[in-house]
Parts: structure tokens; sequence; C-alpha cells
């Protein structure tokens, strides 16, 4: 594909999709790999602090770009690489979305000195995908880099500035994105504590295989049974009596007489091919996977050239692509099987985004039945996407339904059920690995009005079950990705890493897939996040509307129907009006980190004593502003020991892991500053707290290193091809089984430092 004898240079962002496309450009080209972001707005040094930067009006702020970690090295190999190689030409090939344009556009400022630069993008890695973006590179497109900038710099602001507010309460962060989404889960918790149970009874019998209910009320009932909601179910009762009655006659009898039947077919139609959300969703009930699980895979599949690019919320697919699954479907099912092909609303006439670059997520060769170079899973989940493709262009699978009612001997209620089975398998005949076995026989029994059937001779069957409305479900890691996507918060890039990412802050756990708030996050939502939300203005900052509207504004730029610099201004004038408010609110009231401080101080105060300093008021009384003043007062105080101090919560906290770290009880810890128990240290630099602190640091110092230490170091000696005997060295030591945990320190440290000097020469 190398048409002259000048080298060219590709440059991705995988190493495993530089493989695959490396086969379909030949000899006379370079394919190599960034890893990811090259630069990236500043994380250390001065400009490493600063929340935003400043900007003419009609101007994106212009900050200085920071190599990201490693990626100095990595475009420093790919630059002296191409410079010996000869290379005149420089296509930056990474991924088709808003970031990776910003990840080409930064390549682009970087390898300017070379002749020709320019863009190129494929959404499959297939060898007409290939060709075909090199026949149609381009210039960077400025809407997506705008849309990418203007995104990181609302995230670095909400992040920095209002992380800093959170501090007060003693959390590690706020975010643009993931607190709104936290929100979700949290007011589906409180939902969960709210819920007041309400009994009922039901009956129920099996015949055929087929579930029959009685039907004990009437919406109209005055003794009608309705849920949390006031929605009717004809089937629950509150009186046990009367279902004890129905269950007995239903026993006895041991069957039941039709008396209608009301007869009709059920269609099912096909979903469309999956986009990002819709493929985690169906992982997770299909496969039990978790996202991470699912994203990995997926990006492998894609990156060896087997699925189309998996960040996407389009379900749109190419017509070349759709004409082949037409085609295997009338050579393996016949012209019956065709539908005329299903779409989300995203795709569907009269939408603005039918032309957007992406597709859904399909298989790049419909025909391969299953790849053969990778892994069980892996051809699961490729399976799982190319049956989800095939269906969606199939049609409607059919189902012949009836709907009954029956009575019962010596009883006056209604025994009903629906009785269906399946006429026409349509799509879920290539999709049936993923779906339970359908019924595909008429019922045993009649069907018409008359007609008697028997209930099955199984365990507990009638069955009367006495049970109590639960609880709203908690979210699991797929049904937040679809309430993220519902709500238009988060984009498919950021799925995952939203999640995740609150898991990392610990403001949610994951228990067994069921997503639960830490006290952390109900406190960020209940109590932080009002003080940006309940401001009586029109910008609720951290409300999904909000940030769906942020969301929908990037889009804007994207297609360049709004400037950058324009929604930047809006929303950086909007934040500060925002922010400076909530400042004013916090400063009403003491903060629970405010609070803490001050009853720790004067706990061993005389009554009286507290009296003067809080001006007879309560701690609760008084404001954040003469919280401030009286901390402060407090702190001169210990200074010229008129008061003893108590540890702070951080202070008592790093202190209770080390003890936990260590070989010693509590009460022997606690007993080389000669205390018993926890309440009695004292606080500051000078206090029992800090030196007990010292104390078992230098106790666990001298503990053995782990075997993640160990481990640690026999690799990077490996890696650094050093003698494990010149390693043990560094720490004056002879034997690998004398490390204690300060020395794996100080040779972990040393070989850092070597490492970095290897990376420079």
């Amino acid at each position: 594909m190398n048409d002259g004898g000048n080298m060219k240079l590709m440059i991705l962002e995988s190493g495993a999709k530089g493989k695959t496309v490396k086969k379909y450009l030949g000899k006379g080209w370079l394919v190599e790999a960034c890893f990811g972001h090259v630069q990236d707005l500043p994380r250390s040094g001065n400009q490493g602090s600063k929340a935003m930067w400043v900007s003419e009006k009609g101007r994106l702020p212009d900050p200085p770009w920071e190599w990201t970690e490693r990626s100095e090295r990595v475009v420093n190999t790919l630059l002296t690489k191409a410079r010996s190689k000869d290379v005149t030409e420089v296509y930056i090939a990474t991924d088709p979305d808003r970031e990776g344009e910003f990840i080409a556009w930064r390549l682009m400022n970087i390898f300017s000195e070379f002749p020709f630069v320019t863009r190129v993008t494929f959404n499959e890695i297939t060898k007409e995908a290939v060709e075909n973006a090199l026949e149609n590179h381009r210039d960077i497109d400025e809407g997506l880099v705008d849309a990418a900038k203007v995104r990181r710099f609302m995230d670095r602001l909400v992040g920095f500035r209002c992380s800093k507010f959170a501090k007060s309460w003693n959390l590690r962060s706020m975010g643009r994105v993931q607190t709104p989404t936290l929100g979700y889960i949290v007011d589906r918790e409180n939902e969960r504590n709210e819920h007041v149970p309400i009994p009922y009874h039901t009956v129920h019998a099996t015949s055929d295989g087929y579930t029959f209910k009685f039907r004990f009320h009437e919406s109209s009932d005055d003794k009608a049974w309705r849920d949390d909601n006031g929605k009717f179910f004809s089937d629950r009762t509150f009186d046990r009596l009367l279902a004890g009655n129905a269950f007995e006659a239903l026993e006895n009898s041991g069957s039941f007489e039709l008396v209608s039947v009301k007869n009709g077919k059920t269609n099912r139609k096909p979903a469309p091919p999956f986009t990002t959300d819709t493929l985690l969703q169906s992982s997770s009930s299909s496969l039990g996977w978790s996202m991470s699980k699912t994203s990995k895979i997926a990006s492998d599949l894609y990156n060896k050239g087997y699925i189309t690019y998996i960040r996407t919320d389009s379900t749109r697919t190419s017509s070349g692509a759709r004409d082949v699954a037409r085609e295997i479907i009338v050579e393996k099912f016949g012209e019956d099987y065709l539908g005329p092909g299903a779409l989300g609303s995203d795709a569907k006439k009269g939408t603005t985004n039918v032309q957007d670059a992406h597709e859904a997520i399909r298989p790049t060769d419909p025909r391969l039945v299953e790849p053969t170079d990778v892994d069980n899973d892996s051809s699961r989940l490729y399976r799982l996407i190319r049956g989800r493709f095939l269906s969606s262009q199939m049609s409607d699978s059919v189902r012949e339904r009836r709907e009954i009612r029956a009575s019962v001997k010596n009883s006056e209620l209604v025994l009903s059920g629906t009785a269906s089975w399946r006429v026409h398998p349509g799509w879920e005949i290539a999709f049936s690995e993923f779906l339970p076995d359908p019924r595909t026989h008429v019922p045993t029994f009649g069907l018409t009005v008359g007609s008697v059937w028997k209930i099955d001779e199984i365990d507990e069957n009638p069955k009367m079950t006495t049970d109590e409305t639960k609880p709203p479900r908690r979210y699991t890691e797929s049904s937040i990705v679809k309430k993220m996507k519902n709500a238009g918060i988060g984009r498919p890039s950021t799925y995952v890493s939203t999640v995740l990412k609150l898991s990392d802050r610990k403001y949610i756990t994951n228990d067994n897939g069921s997503l639960s708030p830490t006290d952390n996050g109900m406190l960020l939502w209940t109590e932080v996040a009002p003080i940006y939300n309940d401001q009586e203005s029109e910008v609720e900052l951290f409300s999904s509307e909000f940030t769906a509207d942020m969301e929908k504004q990037l889009d804007s730029v994207e297609e360049g129907t709004v400037t950058g610099s324009d929604m930047w201004f809006r929303f950086s004038t909007s934040f500060k009006e925002a922010h400076e408010k909530a400042i004013e609110i916090k400063s009403r009231k003491p903060t629970p980190r405010q609070k803490y401080s001050i009853e720790n101080q004067i706990s061993s105060m005389e009554d009286d004593e507290k009296d003067i300093i809080l001006k007879g008021r309560l701690i609760s009384e008084i404001s954040g502003k003469e919280a401030s003043e009286i901390i402060e007062k407090l702190k001169g105080m210990a200074r010229e020991g008129k008061i003893v101090t108590k540890p702070s919560e951080k202070q008592l906290s790093y202190l209770i892991s080390l003890i936990e770290k260590s070989n010693m009880s509590d009460e022997e810890a606690l007993s080389l500053v000669g205390v018993k128990d926890l309440s009695e240290l004292t606080g500051g630099r000078d206090g029992s707290a800090s030196h007990l602190i010292g104390l078992m640091k230098e106790n666990n110092n001298s503990l053995p290193a782990s075997e993640a230490q160990i481990k640690l170091i026999i690799d990077m000696s490996e890696k650094l091809g050093i003698q494990i005997a010149d390693v043990l060295a560094m720490a004056d030591l002879a034997e690998i089984s004398e490390v204690s945990k300060s020395d794996a320190s100080k040779i972990i440290t040393n070989l850092k430092s070597l490492r970095k000097k290897s990376r420079k020469k």
C-alpha cells in the first residue's frame, strides 16, 4: 500500500490494533502505538494546581499541555525512529471519537517537523476500511478537539474547586458526571429505606407448564389490593381467609374448567445492534460479566479486527454489512426470516444524527461465525455481538397466545392465565444461545370452553404464598449505565470509568453486583451537593438535567453549531456564581470538620470555660465564619499550653491503620505511650498520638517485607539485568529473607531511580 520509496508512519493508540493494521499496510510502513493520551492538562508544578486558565472573549484557554505518565519516552522513541527511517508522511490513526481527535491534535503538533502529517480514522480494522481511510485522509476536526478541550476545562474546574469544597466534610472529591450518577444510587437507597412493606396473599397453580392465578378482586372493589404506587393487582389480596379458601378448593379439585378463551398472537421484535450501553447490559444479563470484563474483551476483539469500534451511541450500520447479514439469513433460514431491520431512536427517520461517523457494534465480517485465535470468553462475546447483529435484520418471532379464564369447583373466584407457544422463531433462532428454550407445541389440554385442565403433579402445586412488597432493587452496574444513558449524562467513553471512580472514591460499594452508597456517598449527595443544587437559581450544578444539557452542548460544539469558547464562557460564568453562592451558604453554619475540631479541643474544658469560648451557645448555633475564628483561637491556646488537644480524625484513622498492620494488639500499642484507650491520646505535633504514630512506623518498618514488595524487587531486578545480590547490597543485606519493609522501600526507590536513568539513555 506504499506506492513510492518513501517511508510512512502510522500512529495508533493500541499496540494490538497496530499488529492487525500492519498486515494490511505491508512494506514501507512503520506502524507504532502511542498508548493513549500523550499530553493533557498539567498535574505538576505551579500549573498543576490551577483550576482554570484565563482567556480572551471568543477564545478558549490555552494552557500548557503536559506529558502524561510515560508518554514522553514513548513519543520521543517514535520521533527518533521516524527520523532514522527518513519518514516523510505521518498518518495519525487514533480512535474515531472526541478523545481520539484530541490525541491526534497533540500528535500533529508534536510531529509537525515532518513534510506531511494527516489524520485518518476507521470504524473497523479491515483491509477495506484502512484503505478507505488512507484515501480520505483529512485535517484535524477542530469541533471535536474544542469539545474535548471544553470537557477537560469543565471537569478540571468542577473537580478542583468542588473537591476542595467537599474536604470540609472530609470527602475526597466531587465530579461533574460522577456526582449526579451517585445521586441516582443514593436516591434509590433512600427509597428502599422509606419503603413500607404491604402484606399480601396469592394462590397459583401450574398446569401443563403454564401458571394460573386466582383473581381475588376487581379494581373497583373496596378491598382491591394496590402497591405503593397505587397499581392494582387482581391476584393479590389482604384477606388471608379468602386466599385460604381458594387454595383449599383448588387443592381438593386438582383441576379447573375453562369458562372463556381469548385468541391472539404476540409478535416480538428484534432489538437493534449493540451500542456501548446495551452491550454492557446484555453481557451482564446473558453472560454474568462485569462492565470492566466486557470492556476489556470487547476492546481486544476490536483491536484484532473482529468487531467495529466499541464506544458508540449509534444503532446505525453500514449497508454493506447489512447486505451480507441478509444474505446469510436467506442462505441459512430462508426468505421468511428476513425483516425490515431494527433501528434505535438515534437512527430512525427524522432524527438529526443519522449521518454520525460511528456505527453500532457489529462483526466486521458477519460471515465469520467465530474467531479461532481467541479464548473462550472472547468467543462468547463475539457470538453475542454477531447474534445481535444478525437478529436485528430478521423477522419478528411469533407466538400464538390464549388468555384463559377458568372456574374451580367449590370456589366463586376466577382462575386466570395465559398459554402461549412459538409458531415462528424469527430473529430468536439467530440468538438462541442466549435465550431460554421456548415452548413450541400447543397445550396438552383443550382450548375450548368447557375443557378441563389438570394441575401438574409436582411439589407445592397449588401453592399459597404469604409475602409482602419488597423495596425497589438497588442499581447494578448495567442498570446504572442504562439510567445514565436515558438521562443523557456521560457518554460511551465514560460510562464504565464513572462507576469505577465512584467505587474507587469509596462512595459506593459493589456487593455481588448491587451498588450501595457508603456513608460518605450519602453525605456527599444529601448534604454537600444540595448546597450547589438548591440555590434558587437557573443552574443546579449537580442535577442530572444540568449535566445532560452540558453533554448536549458538547455535542453541539462537536457538530460546529456552538463554538467552544461560547460554551466555556457560559459554563464558567454560571459555575463561578454557583460556587461563590455555595461558599456563602457553607459559611452560615459549621461544617462537620469544624464541629469535630471544636468538640475535640474543648472536650476537656469545664462548662464555664466552654461557655466563654462559645459565648454561651451550642456549636450548632454558631456560623461557619465564627467556627473558623474559634478554631484559630483554640490552636493559639494549645500552642501556649493552656489546653490539651485531642487527635484529629485523620491522626486517629492513620494510627489505627498502623496498629492493624503491626504485630501488636491495641492494648500493647497504646501502652507504648502510657495510655489504655484511644480517647486518652492527646493531639498536636507534640501529643501522644503523634508520638505513637512515630513509634508504630518504626515498628512496622522493622517487620519482614511483604510478598508484594519482594516480588516487585525481583521483577525490577530481572528487567534491569541486576543480580539480586547486588540489589540486596543497596541495603547492606546478604539474604533476601533479611529484607524488612523499610529495606524494601529503600531498594525499590533505588531501582526506580535506576530504571528512570536507563530510559533516558
